[in-house]
């Protein structure tokens, strides 16, 4: 072995190793008092649903969404939405959660401003009833939806124009819910413990 070729082997393994000692960086962290204020609850009231869903920032600092679905009045869904800010994702970013659900599956909803069709883009995640998870979404996954329908001439999402994030329970289940989220951070988990799909659910009447 050559030395040029010790020195790129060499260099290829600190980059990796860099690499893998990235930290994450983090979006939301609830243990601050004041992370009320940045949340907003948005159901299928506005086009005429029955579902129920809020949240709450517990005293141990994590998210609570909560509420009942209903599938009445062609309603179906619940979210919790953050107001518009800053995010500042890069490509190649993955949203990263750690989760207690109840077993049902999520979605994670990204929002970007424009002035043309009301677009989100959207991955979904499947939680394990009273166990802690850390979820990883590759924003790379994530798919554009209209109204809850995928829009497939979409152009993917561009992360540096997110501007806003949100929860929302779509599964057509109708029921009490509970999800429980203690951080959002861009970056890698510590260990993959579920497998996430990004296929989205349609629904005429979700946004």
């Amino acid at each position: 072995m050559t030395g040029s070729t010790v020195l790129a082997v060499l260099l290829c393994l600190n980059s990796a190793v860099a690499t893998e000692k990235q930290p994450m960086r983090t979006l939301f962290d609830f243990s601050n008092p004041n992370a009320a204020k940045f949340w907003q609850a948005v159901n299928d009231g506005v086009m005429g649903g029955l579902s129920e869903g809020d949240f709450a920032i517990a005293k141990r600092g994590q998210l609570e969404f909560t509420g009942s679905l209903s599938l009445e009045n062609n309603g179906g869904f619940a979210s919790v939405r953050a107001r518009s800010s800053k995010l500042k994702l890069k490509d190649g970013d993955s949203i990263v959660l750690r989760v207690r659900g109840d077993g049902r599956t999520y979605l994670l909803q990204l929002y970007v401003p424009t002035r043309k069709i009301a677009y989100s883009y959207r991955s979904e995640f499947k939680t394990v009833k009273d166990k802690w998870l850390e979820v990883e979404l590759p924003l790379d996954k994530f798919v554009a939806t209209w109204f809850g329908r995928e829009v497939e001439t979409a152009e993917k999402v561009k992360p540096p124009e997110v501007t806003g994030i949100g929860l929302m329970l779509a599964d057509k289940q109708a029921g009490p819910f509970k999800l429980v989220v203690e951080w959002i951070k861009t970056g890698m988990p510590t260990k993959n413990e579920i497998a996430v799909s990004a296929k989205p659910r349609s629904k005429r009447n979700e946004n």
